[in-house]
C-alpha cells in the first residue's frame, strides 16, 4: 500500500491572516510540502494540472522533475493529467522524460479536469471530453508501446510512421492511473487496458465511489487482466489533523467555512458526516481511513488532500508530521494485517520491468542513423521488431 498527498495547487486567501500568498510563494512552498512528504516516511506526490486562475500547476512535468531532483524514493505523479487538451503525443515525450529523468519514480493520472473554459483555450470542444478522453489515451498508449505508429483519428491531425522519443524507460511506460469523479466510462477505460482506476474520494457520499470501483473490478475481471480482487484502485481522501479532536475542529473551520470548493454549504459535521473528509485526532483519521476498505475492497494507494483551502505552509508542514509520524504507520501495520493475499502490490517501475523482463537485462533503445524527416528509412532503432518497421508510398 502506498500512501502520500496530492495537491490541486490552489491559492486561496488564508482566512485566519486575510492574505493572499502570491504564485511564487505558493510555488516555492509545494516544493517544501513535496520534499517534507518523503522527510516523514510518505511514499507518493501528486500534483494537478490546472490553466488559469487560482492555480499555479500548468507544467506538471516541470515541477515533477524538479521535485524527483531533490528526493531520493518519492513517488512524484499526477493527480490529474489532462488528456482532453493535451496533444497525446506531446504528453508521449514529457512524461517518457521525466520517467527518465526520475529514474522510473513516476506515474501519471489521467483525467478529464472539471474546469470547463481549458477547452477552447486548447482548441478543443467540451461536447466532446468523453471521446476525446478515449481516443487520445488509445494514441498515447501505441506511442509508449509501438516504436512506430500510423494512426488517424477524429481530433488530431494522422500520424504516419511516427516515433515517439525518448522511448519510456527500459521500454517499459510508466504506470497510468485513470482519475474520476463520476464518469463510468472511465473506469471501463481503465479496466479494458488493465490500468490503474484512482476514484477522488472528495466531495460525494462513499456510496457513488462504491459502485465506480466496483464496476471498474468487475471490467477489470472481464478483460482477462486477473480477478476483480487484483484490480489497483487508489483512493483520494481529505483530513486535518490535530493531537486532539476539538483543536483540529477549531482550527480547520475558519478554512472550511470559507473556502471556495465547499464552503458556504453543509457545515463541517455535516460535510464530514457525507464525505471521506476527516478533521479530528490522529486516531480518528486513522479510523476513517481503514473504514475504506469496507467498501472499496483492497486497495494500493492513499492520498490526502492537506494544502488546500489556504493553510499556511507551516501548518500544512506540521499536518504532514502527524500525518507521517502517528497516522501512516498505524494504516500501513493495520491494511497489511486485513489484507486479502490475493490483492497486489501497487505498480512500481522496478516491478514493471521484474514482468516484463523477468532475470534479463531490459532494452534500452539505441537509434539507427539521421531519419530527422521521419519519412526515410524503416527502423528507427537497432533493435526495433519487425512488426514496428515502418512502410511509406513509393515516391
Amino acid at each position: 500500500m502506498q500512501y502520500g498527498i496530492f495537491s490541486v495547487s490552489d491559492i486561496t486567501r488564508d482566512p485566519v491572516s486575510g492574505e493572499t500568498p502570491s504564485e511564487a510563494e505558493r510555488i516555492d512552498a509545494i516544493v517544501k510540502i513535496a520534499t517534507h512528504a518523503e522527510e516523514v516516511g510518505l511514499d507518493v506526490f501528486a500534483i494537478g494540472e490546472h490553466h488559469n486562475p487560482p492555480f499555479f500547476s500548468s507544467s506538471p512535468t516541470t515541477l515533477l522533475a524538479h521535485i524527483a531532483a531533490l528526493t531520493e524514493r518519492l513517488i512524484v505523479t499526477t493527480s490529474t493529467t489532462l488528456i482532453t487538451t493535451n496533444d497525446p503525443v506531446r504528453l508521449a515525450e514529457e512524461y517518457a522524460m521525466l520517467q527518465h529523468l526520475s529514474k522510473g519514480r513516476m506515474d501519471l493520472m489521467l483525467g478529464r479536469g472539471n474546469t470547463g473554459p481549458v477547452y477552447p483555450w486548447f482548441g478543443q470542444d467540451i461536447r466532446q471530453s468523453l471521446p476525446l478522453a478515449l481516443e487520445n489515451y488509445n494514441l498515447l498508449h501505441r506511442l509508449w508501446h509501438e516504436d512506430v505508429v500510423d494512426w488517424e483519428g477524429r481530433f488530431r491531425t494522422p500520424l504516419q510512421g511516427f516515433t515517439s522519443t525518448p522511448r519510456p524507460l527500459d521500454d517499459v511506460p510508466p504506470f497510468v492511473w485513470h482519475g474520476s469523479i463520476r464518469t463510468p466510462e472511465i473506469a471501463e477505460q481503465a479496466a479494458y487496458y488493465g490500468n490503474g482506476f484512482f476514484a477522488n474520494n472528495i466531495f460525494w457520499p462513499k456510496e457513488h465511489y462504491q459502485r465506480l470501483i466496483a464496476f471498474y473490478r468487475e471490467r477489470f475481471e472481464h478483460y482477462g487482466h486477473g480477478t476483480a480482487k487484483q484490480a489497483i484502485v487508489g483512493l483520494g481522501g481529505q483530513a486535518y489533523i490535530a493531537k486532539n479532536s476539538q483543536d483540529a475542529k477549531n482550527e480547520f473551520r475558519p478554512y472550511f467555512n470559507e473556502a471556495p470548493v465547499y464552503g458556504n454549504g453543509p457545515t463541517m459535521e455535516e460535510f464530514t458526516d457525507a464525505t471521506p473528509l476527516t478533521v479530528g485526532s490522529p486516531q480518528e483519521v486513522i479510523d476513517k481511513t481503514l473504514g475504506f476498505r469496507e467498501w472499496a475492497g483492497d486497495y494500493q494507494r492513499q492520498l490526502f488532500l492537506m494544502d488546500h483551502a489556504g493553510l499556511p505552509l507551516k501548518t500544512v508542514l506540521k499536518q504532514l508530521d502527524l500525518l507521517g509520524e502517528e497516522v501512516v504507520p498505524v494504516l500501513r501495520k493495520e491494511t497489511e494485517a486485513r489484507k486479502d493475499p490475493e490483492t497486489p502490490e501497487a505498480p512500481t517501475h522496478d516491478s514493471l520491468v521484474r514482468a516484463k523482463y523477468g532475470d534479463a537485462a531490459p532494452r534500452q533503445p539505441r537509434p539507427n542513423a539521421n531519419r530527422g524527416d521521419n519519412v526515410t528509412g524503416a527502423s528507427p532503432y537497432q533493435d526495433s521488431a519487425d512488426e514496428f518497421q515502418a512502410e511509406y508510398p513509393a515516391l
